[in-house]
């Protein structure tokens, strides 16, 4: 029998987008507590957490047993064609 936690807070897109500048810099694994820490502003553990699960489903991040590292590496030939590509 699963639990299912109920979310209070979905994380905005300004939350997401600065954990994710937190993790990327990180040159080392960094832990929920440390990026807690290291964000601008107060953001709520569980709302974190729904954060962190979301870029870990997407594949932007890995949780190892010392913490989150990046492991996002966008393709240069995707970036490339969308450069040169033709807009409609």
């Amino acid at each position: 029998m699963q639990i299912q936690e109920e979310i209070v807070h979905y994380p905005t897109l300004k939350t997401i987008l600065a954990i994710e500048d937190v993790v990327k810099k990180a040159n080392t694994p960094v832990s929920r507590n440390q990026i807690l820490a290291r964000l601008p502003t107060g953001v709520m553990r569980s709302t974190l957490n729904v954060a962190l699960g979301y870029m870990e489903k997407r594949g932007l991040i890995l949780e190892t047993r010392k913490g989150f590292i990046w492991t996002f590496n966008p393709s240069k030939k995707l970036e490339k064609a969308e450069e040169e590509g033709l807009q409609v």
